[in-house]
């Protein structure tokens, strides 16, 4: 029984891959910035959950601790924000800090049981707004934030301990409340890739980019 850990998985995407992970029998643990949110959605799923705020680096440590040995590290959470590179610069800082920065650390917070262990699986959610194959579109700093998680993704492999694997994946548009009333996926659809890289993907796939199980272009 994998013990999880999806970062902003009280709504949402990480909510549904909560509901998808313990309804395959993973013990899991969400992540939430807000403690109301997060002890409500942990009820709701019948789950544990850290206070965890990716734009505090001071609560990554003591997270990490009270989760425990984590098996599978989900780097969910994620921001929108749509201002001007040059004239909002900020927003750049906190899209890094959110998607690429967080991550890496929580990444390297997690190893240390994961290389004891002889295995891990870390996914990380990306999106094709971070793909050079779709063009970096989106607005914002966006897509930077997330082609730089991409390439971390992409890079990673080289330096993890045997056993240990990394991918990304694109959930595609879905309707949550980053996504919009529009978005045609539900929130269970972009959460399936992440659960079978999780759980069912070969345990030698690596360094990869997938949206719905199957590999796509950086």
């Amino acid at each position: 029984m994998p013990r999880a850990l999806i970062t902003g998985g009280n709504r949402g995407i990480g909510y549904a891959m909560a509901q998808g992970l313990l309804a395959r029998g993973c013990d899991v643990v969400i992540g939430a910035r807000d403690a109301q949110a997060g002890a409500k959605a942990a009820t709701e799923l019948g789950c544990d959950w850290v206070h965890l705020d990716l734009e505090d680096a001071a609560s990554f440590a003591p997270a990490i601790e009270a989760a425990g040995g984590v098996d599978i590290l989900i780097n969910n959470a994620g921001i929108l924000i749509e201002d001007s590179m040059v004239r909002h610069p900020e927003g750049l800082r906190r899209s890094m800090q959110v998607m690429f920065h967080a991550p890496f650390e929580l990444i390297l917070l997690c190893l240390p049981h994961m290389e004891q262990a002889g295995q891990g699986r870390i996914i990380n959610v990306s999106s094709g707004w971070g793909a050079y194959d779709e063009g970096m579109e989106g607005p914002g700093g966006y897509g930077v934030a997330k082609a730089a998680l991409n390439a971390l993704s992409f890079a990673l492999p080289r330096d993890l301990p045997p056993g240990v694997t990394v991918n990304a994946m694109c959930p595609g548009w879905v309707h949550t409340r980053m996504g919009g009333a529009a978005a045609p996926g539900t929130p269970e659809q972009g959460a399936d890739t992440g659960i079978w890289l999780a759980l069912d993907a070969p345990a030698d796939v690596t360094g990869k980019f997938f949206r719905n199980r199957q590999e796509k272009a950086w």
